[in-house]
């Protein structure tokens, strides 16, 4: 009976052993001169942040490259590439202390946009970005070109792979509804959908520079808005102040 205690103790500690180390972060080192260049140039979020917040993003983008594969789908992933979906990842979560992307293994990057069957030809290929579910779990697929022409365009309220990684902020509780209830607190549940209907309803009445897109369901809002958010703060604050002030309660918990 001992030796089976013993056994069980072992194998018991073998297993903890394995947990912490797979739980580990990977110590990267600094990300490379040249992913600092492509931030600097590009992302206006970084461009903002001070030296010390800016060395802390520059971490959880190399991070986060450490732990999700990037593969290219008849097109070849460029440093750009990899630094502007890294950058996309972190950007919605940069005020959350550790959190990482647990419901997620793998980027699939296309050379352009895309139909619902994945096929890159053909007059249908109206798709930019996917969460992928199913047999695609734990998988994105993005635009290539998408991407670029949203990093690239200083003055637009849209970007596509901030719009998927908000999608998976939003699954993190398990269902992709529009109400991210790991990061909002249950006080702001009701005004929150209650906005988001009110909102709504001004798109469809055209009564808003918030893409229509955002009138599919509630899901499709908030990673609409939220991509306006981080894409262009300034100026959703000056048409949406109450919509402005409830993302500020999402994603900037320090300033509730």
């Amino acid at each position: 009976m001992n030796k089976v205690l013993l056994i069980i103790c072992l194998t018991i500690l073998l297993f903890l052993i394995w947990w912490v180390q797979k739980k580990k972060k990977i110590i990267a080192g600094p990300i490379p001169e040249q992913f600092k260049i492509i931030l600097f140039e590009n992302v206006p979020f970084y461009q903002q942040l001070n030296d010390i917040r800016k060395n802390e993003f520059e971490e959880r983008l190399q991070q986060f490259l450490t732990q999700v594969k990037i593969t290219g789908i008849k097109t070849e992933v460029e440093d750009i590439d990899r630094v502007f979906i890294a950058a996309s990842a972190v950007i919605p979560i940069f005020n959350f202390t550790g959190w990482e992307y647990v419901n997620l293994k793998e980027v699939l990057l296309y050379p352009s946009s895309f139909d619902f069957d994945f096929n890159q030809e053909g007059s249908n290929r109206s798709v930019l970005g996917m969460v992928g579910d199913g047999p695609l779990n734990n998988l994105m697929i993005l635009s290539r070109k998408e991407i670029r022409q949203a990093f690239k365009n200083e003055t637009g309220v849209t970007n596509t792979a901030i719009h998927e990684f908000v999608h998976l902020v939003d699954k993190t509780d398990g269902a992709i509804d529009g109400v991210p209830n790991f990061l909002l607190e249950q006080q702001y549940i009701l005004p929150w959908l209650q906005l988001m209907h009110h909102e709504i309803k001004r798109i469809q009445e055209n009564q808003s520079d918030i893409n229509p897109y955002a009138t599919t369901d509630e899901a499709e809002f908030f990673a609409v808005v939220s991509e306006y958010f981080f894409e262009r703060p300034d100026l959703l604050q000056q048409n949406h102040p109450e919509l402005f002030d409830m993302l500020v309660k999402i994603f900037r918990p320090a300033d509730r």
